[in-house]
């Protein structure tokens, strides 16, 4: 159930009771009037108009700007035709214009319908509507014009606030949805197909030769099932038979970067999900680890990190060897998204990186530190013989995509 939905029901009631009200003054004062003709066809037109938008103020959907609009014309018409209707004397007193308070129905309209800003300018034209009605700023006017004034502020800010509030109660019975049908499925994948897998890998490593590889691929799909299962994210796995990169760690070229894929990856404004590019490469000797919340970059610059990554990790397999692990750190600061790839291999001696670019093998130049340079960002190593090797691949977010143009204009 709507939370704005009852607002609109009192508002309703509101509009009847107070034409009641109004009509009520009407007969009351009718021998004080000096024209109470005037009076009761006004009031006649104003309880025809209420009946005939009785239903335009029971929902959000009904309710149009331009009703609004008419309605606001309506009760200011019937404030300014008061001193044509009732005496001077009596509007100096303070007497009732002849909508009365059925005007601030209209002003609650506005409120409700665009919240405090539309409430405000609405409940302003009121205001004004009744000085000129007075003839000036009398005491009691002003009170009541506040009252007005703050009451629809009031309103047209609760309202506000109840729609965002609505909106975060929506997205999270949506999440809360979608994690249970993806718990659903994880203990059916699990009772099933990650079994199955874990099985053809064991029996494969028991047999051994070509059955031992097919338990290895079984394996790399376990994992990145398991990674599917559990981050939600649809992106194709990379393949197990993947080509590694060039024989010279120094020389590896990287992946090409790989398109953000359509669905969850991508959001608004072209941006993309880097978590999604970056799980297929977990596997049996790569861990991901990732936050738990969406890594948001432009296409372009997620494509580009994720290939940088994609290229490091080429280096850990020809230069590590194939039984080496990794591990894929992503973290979204602030103001910048850092990925740290690390791994468990013998270390990079101190000056070979610099030697193989002095040797024209740009590998590592090119693919990683390159790709970071045109991105804004910066690539570091940090290597010790015998102690593995971290890569820290760092993205500003705010001038990302300018660097990235600024890169492919110096091409």
């Amino acid at each position: 159930m709507s939370v704005e939905q009852p607002l609109w029901q009192a508002l309703t009631a509101y509009r009847v009771l107070t034409l009641l009200y109004a009509l009520g003054l009407c007969v009351y004062s009718f021998d004080d009037y000096d024209h109470p003709l005037g009076a009761v066809v006004y009031l006649a037109v104003l309880t025809l108009w209420t009946a005939l938008t009785f239903r335009m103020v029971s929902s959000a959907e009904r309710c149009s700007r331009q009703f609004l609009v008419g309605d606001l014309g309506i009760a200011v018409t019937g404030i300014l035709l008061t001193p044509l209707v009732d005496t001077h004397d009596r509007i100096v007193e303070g007497t009732p214009t002849l909508p009365s308070i059925w005007t601030m129905g209209a002003v609650l309209g506005f409120a409700i319908k665009g919240g405090w800003r539309w409430g405000a300018s609405a409940s302003t034209v009121v205001c004004a509507a009744n000085v000129i009605e007075r003839g000036g700023f009398a005491q009691d006017t002003v009170h009541m014009l506040m009252l007005v004034w703050v009451a629809s502020v009031a309103i047209g800010y609760v309202v506000e606030v109840a729609r965002a509030s609505e909106r975060t109660l929506a997205r999270a019975l949506r999440i809360e949805a979608a994690t249970r049908e993806r718990e659903r499925l994880a203990r059916d994948i699990h009772d099933s197909v990650l079994q199955v897998l874990a099985m053809v890998q064991r029996r494969g490593a028991a047999i051994g030769g070509e059955a031992a590889e097919l338990g290895r691929m079984a394996g790399e799909q376990e994992i990145a099932l398991r990674t599917l299962v559990s981050t939600g994210l649809v992106t194709p796995p990379r393949g197990a038979d993947a080509a590694p990169g060039p024989g010279d760690p120094t020389d590896a070229a990287g992946p090409s970067a790989p398109p953000c894929p359509p669905g969850p990856e991508r959001s608004d404004g072209g941006l993309c999900d880097l978590r999604a590019l970056l799980a297929p490469h977990a596997g049996s000797r790569v861990t991901f680890s990732e936050p738990g919340a969406p890594v948001l970059l432009p296409a372009g610059v997620a494509g580009e990190l994720a290939a940088a990554v994609g290229a490091a990790l080429d280096n850990v397999r020809v230069h590590a060897g194939e039984d080496a692990h990794a591990w894929i750190l992503l973290e979204d600061e602030p103001d910048a998204v850092m990925v740290t790839v690390r791994d468990d291999g013998p270390g990079i001696p101190e000056g070979r990186l610099a030697d193989a670019e002095a040797e024209g093998r740009l590998g590592v130049a090119l693919s990683i530190r390159g790709r970071l340079r045109d991105l804004g960002g910066t690539a570091a190593w940090i290597s010790a013989p015998g102690q593995g090797t971290e890569v820290e691949l760092t993205v500003p977010k705010a001038p990302a995509k300018k660097a990235k143009a600024r890169g492919e204009a110096a091409r």
